[in-house]
């Protein structure tokens, strides 16, 4: 196998995981990739429509994306190009940390790095026995939430918060904010992103009910943010 020297990552999470382990080995990124802050690479489009024209120009190694951020299309594009895709498909915690690893080993082939060890140890601890059910609004006009099978889910499930709607047949369902206020939830979260959701625009949709405003890299972003995340996730949930 050919040493990997050039990464065009198509999804903000992945784009930070190489570039804390290799920077060097990054030419593309997405407009939406933001960690780390002074990465000064070539901006290729978004994940739902990134320039597959560009990207094959920039000869990349192996692109790296995942199964629910980008579209089938681009992806079957890339490979009808000659160029090899890598692709994710993260659902749990646990399966972040081992297919991060899997892809920094084998696709970009790399050593693993330590920050993964850390974010392991990070998230090795007991379920908390006090839960709270939540829901967990990620936009508005209309209104979805996190249903069933995700990562974001997950992390939740970790920290003591049960999703509400985790049995829903959709994995973002609309869901009108009538049938939510109805449902009764015992805590609202509302992540800045994808919706930017602040103290003035969110929780005044659901009064009587607490809610928590909380960082949306540290809820559904699967890298280096692994291991801040659990502390920092806990105080801003008012958990554990």
């Amino acid at each position: 196998m050919s040493p990997v020297r050039r990464v065009v990552s198509i999804v903000p999470s992945l784009t930070e995981a190489v570039a804390e382990t290799a920077p060097g080995l990054l030419v593309g990124v997405t407009a939406w990739c933001t960690h780390p802050a002074d990465l000064d690479v070539e901006r290729v489009g978004g994940t739902k429509n990134p320039d597959v024209e560009r990207i094959i120009e920039l000869r990349p190694d192996v692109v790296v994306g995942n199964a629910e951020e980008n579209r089938a299309a681009d992806v079957e594009a890339l490979r009808a190009a000659g160029v090899p895709v890598w692709m994710t498909d993260i659902r749990t915690v646990g399966g972040a940390l081992e297919s991060l690893r899997r892809m920094l080993t084998e696709a970009c082939g790399l050593d693993a790095p330590a920050w993964l060890d850390d974010a392991a140890r990070a998230w090795d601890f007991p379920p908390p026995a006090g839960r709270v059910r939540a829901v967990v609004p990620i936009w508005r006009r209309p209104w979805m939430v996190v249903g069933r099978d995700t990562f974001t889910g997950d992390v939740l499930a970790r920290l003591g918060v049960d999703n509400l709607y985790a049995a829903h047949a959709e994995r973002y369902p609309k869901i009108p904010l009538d049938e939510i206020v109805a449902a009764r939830p015992e805590l609202v979260v509302l992540p800045d992103e994808p919706y930017r959701f602040a103290a003035d625009d969110g929780p005044e949709c659901f009064p009587g009910t607490p809610c928590a405003l909380v960082n949306g890299r540290l809820l559904t972003w699967y890298g280096p943010s692994l291991v801040a995340a659990p502390r920092a996730l806990a105080e801003q949930l008012d958990v554990l």
